[in-house]
C-alpha cells in the first residue's frame, strides 16, 4: 500500500528531448501546414511565397533563440506569460495568458476542422459520400485527442513522434519528386519579392501571414517543461530545433510546388496554386506524380490533423493547469489525475469545448474551410504580438535579473531584429497599408478576427483590473517557477515509501 502527496503537480522528469521536441513538431502540423496554411499566401505572394516562407523562418527561428534563452532560467508550465510576466511586467504576464487563453485552445478544434473536411471531401469525390460528414468526422478526432490527453503525456507525446515522422517523410518524399519533374524549371527567382505577382513586397508581407501560421506550436514545448527530464537544456534545445527543422521542410516543400506549378501562375485569379483541385492542390500534384500514391499523401495530411491537435491540446491544457494553480482560472483545472497524472478537469474542459466550437463554427461559417480561416487568422494575430513581447522579455529580463549573463547578440540583436521582421506581417493582418505598400484588408470571414480579438482583450483588461485591485498576490504569480520551488505539502524527504 503507498500513499502520495504528488496529485497537486504533474508529472517531474516523464519525457527527454525526442518526445519533448515532437511535441513542438506535431504542433506545427507539418503535412497540414503545407497542404493547407501556406496555400492561403499564394495568391498574395505568387512565385515569391518560398520568400515568405523564409522571412518567417527567420522571425521564428529568431524568437526561439529568445524563448530558449529564457527557458535556461524559468521552466514553467505557464511558458511564454511566465516569460512575459518576469522579464517585463505581471500584468503583461498575465494579458499575454489572457490572449494564450484564446488563441491556444482553438488550436486543437482548428485541426479537427481539417480533419472533417480532408477526409468527407475525398469520400465525396472518390465515393460520392455527403460532405456534411466533416461534422462527425471533426467529433471523432476530438474524441481520439481526448484519450491521448487524458490518458498521460507519456502516451500522447510518443504518438506524437511516431505520427510527425510519418507526415515529414512523406511529404519530404513528395517535394523531391516535384523537383525532379520540374527539371529545367527549377530557379532561384522564386527568392525574389517580384517573382509572379503584383505589388512585391506588398504581396510578399501578406503572404508571410500564413507561413507564420504554419510556424505556431513550434514553442509548444515550453508548457511541458515541468515534466521534462533536464528542462532547463531540454526545452531550449526542442523549441529551437522544431523552428529551424520545420522551417526548412517548409522552404523546401514550397519551393518544390512553385517550380512545379510554375512561379508566373502561382497568384492566377482563376487558376492559381490556391484554386488548384478545389483548393486541395498537394493532392492534384501528388495524383500527378505520384498516381494511386495519392492515399498516401490523404492519410498524412489526416495524421497531421490528429498530431497536431493532440500537441496542440497538451499546450493549452499545460498553459490552464498553471493558471489554476494560482487563482486566475477556476481551481477545478489544476486538479492532477492520482494515476495518469494530467490535469484532467483541464483537459476535459478542452475536448468537449473543442469540439463544440468546430461542430459549431463550421456550420454558421457555412462549413469547415471558412471557420478554418477565421480561427487561423485569430490565432496567427494573437501569437505573432505574444512573440514579438517574448522577444522583448529575453532582452529586459537579462538586463534586469541576468545582468551578468547578458549577451549582446543572444539577449540584444536577436530580440530586437526579431521583433522587426513580424510587424510588417503584423500589419498585414490586420489590414493595416505598411509603408504604402499596397496592402489591403483581409477577406470575410478572416476579416473579423481583429474584432474578436479587440473583444476578448478588454474583457481580460477589465479582468485584469479586477485582480489587480482585489487580488494583486495572483497576478504576482505569473511569473512563479514551480520548478524550483519545494513542495507544499511535504518535503522530499518526508514523503513515505512505496510498501
Amino acid at each position: 500500500m503507498s500513499t502520495s502527496v504528488e496529485t497537486h503537480r504533474l508529472e517531474r522528469n516523464a519525457v527527454g528531448l525526442a518526445p519533448t521536441l515532437f511535441q513542438s513538431i506535431t504542433h506545427m502540423a507539418p503535412a497540414a501546414a503545407v497542404a493547407f496554411s501556406i496555400i492561403v499566401g499564394a495568391p498574395y505572394a505568387g512565385g515569391s511565397l518560398p520568400l515568405a516562407v523564409l522571412l518567417a523562418l527567420v522571425a521564428c527561428l529568431l524568437v526561439a533563440v529568445s524563448i530558449g534563452q529564457l527557458g535556461r532560467h524559468l521552466p514553467s508550465a505557464g511558458g511564454l506569460y511566465t516569460y512575459s510576466s518576469r522579464g517585463l511586467h505581471p500584468y503583461v504576464g498575465f494579458l499575454v495568458a489572457w490572449g494564450f487563453i484564446l488563441a491556444e485552445p482553438i488550436v486543437a478544434p482548428l485541426l479537427y476542422l481539417i480533419f472533417g473536411n480532408e477526409l468527407a471531401a475525398n469520400l465525396n469525390s472518390h465515393f460520392g459520400w455527403p460532405l456534411w460528414l466533416w461534422a462527425p468526422f471533426a467529433v471523432v478526432a476530438g474524441l481520439i485527442v481526448w484519450l491521448l490527453t487524458y490518458r498521460g503525456i507519456r502516451l500522447s507525446t510518443r504518438t506524437g513522434v511516431a505520427l510527425g515522422t510519418f507526415e515529414i517523410v512523406v511529404f519530404v518524399a513528395l517535394a523531391i519528386t516535384l523537383i525532379i519533374a520540374a527539371g529545367g524549371n527549377n530557379t532561384l527567382s522564386v527568392f525574389a519579392p517580384n517573382t509572379g505577382n503584383a505589388k512585391g513586397w506588398g504581396s510578399v508581407f501578406p503572404g508571410m501571414i500564413y507561413a507564420i501560421l504554419a510556424f505556431i506550436g513550434f514553442e509548444a514545448a515550453a508548457p511541458l517543461a515541468e515534466e521534462a527530464k533536464d528542462p532547463r537544456r531540454t526545452i531550449p534545445r526542442a523549441v529551437i530545433l522544431s523552428a529551424l527543422l520545420i522551417g526548412l521542410f517548409y522552404l523546401f516543400c514550397y519551393y518544390a510546388a512553385t517550380v512545379y506549378f510554375g512561379p508566373n501562375k502561382m497568384a492566377d485569379p482563376k487558376n492559381g496554386f490556391a484554386l488548384l483541385n478545389n483548393s486541395d492542390p498537394w493532392s492534384a500534384m501528388a495524383q500527378a506524380v505520384w498516381g494511386p500514391g495519392l492515399i498516401i499523401v490523404i492519410l498524412a495530411v489526416l495524421n497531421s490533423a490528429i498530431a497536431n491537435s493532440n500537441a496542440g491540446a497538451n499546450a493549452a491544457t499545460r498553459v490552464g493547469y498553471s493558471l489554476a494553480r494560482i487563482g486566475l482560472l477556476p481551481r477545478m483545472l489544476a486538479r492532477i489525475h492520482p494515476h495518469f497524472k494530467t490535469p484532467y478537469w483541464a483537459v476535459n474542459v478542452q475536448a468537449v469545448g473543442g469540439i463544440i466550437l468546430a461542430v459549431a463554427l463550421g456550420t454558421i461559417a457555412g462549413g469547415p474551410l471558412p471557420a478554418f480561416a477565421l480561427l487561423g487568422t485569430m490565432a496567427g494575430i494573437i501569437v505573432v504580438v505574444i512573440y514579438i513581447l517574448t522577444n522583448l522579455s529575453n532582452m529586459v529580463y537579462y538586463l534586469r535579473e541576468q545582468r551578468g549573463e547578458f549577451n549582446i547578440l543572444w539577449n540584444g540583436v536577436v530580440p530586437i531584429v526579431g521583433s522587426l521582421i513580424f510587424l510588417p506581417a503584423l500589419a498585414a493582418a490586420l489590414g493595416i497599408d505598411f509603408a504604402n505598400l499596397g496592402i489591403g484588408a483581409l477577406s470575410p470571414p478572416s476579416n473579423l478576427a481583429p474584432l474578436i480579438i479587440g473583444i476578448w482583450m478588454v474583457a481580460g483588461i477589465a479582468l485584469l483590473i479586477y485582480f489587480a485591485t482585489s487580488k494583486p498576490d495572483r497576478i504576482a504569480q505569473t511569473g512563479r517557477v514551480f520548478l524550483d520551488e519545494a513542495e507544499p505539502a511535504r518535503t522530499r524527504e518526508e514523503r513515505p515509501v512505496r510498501t
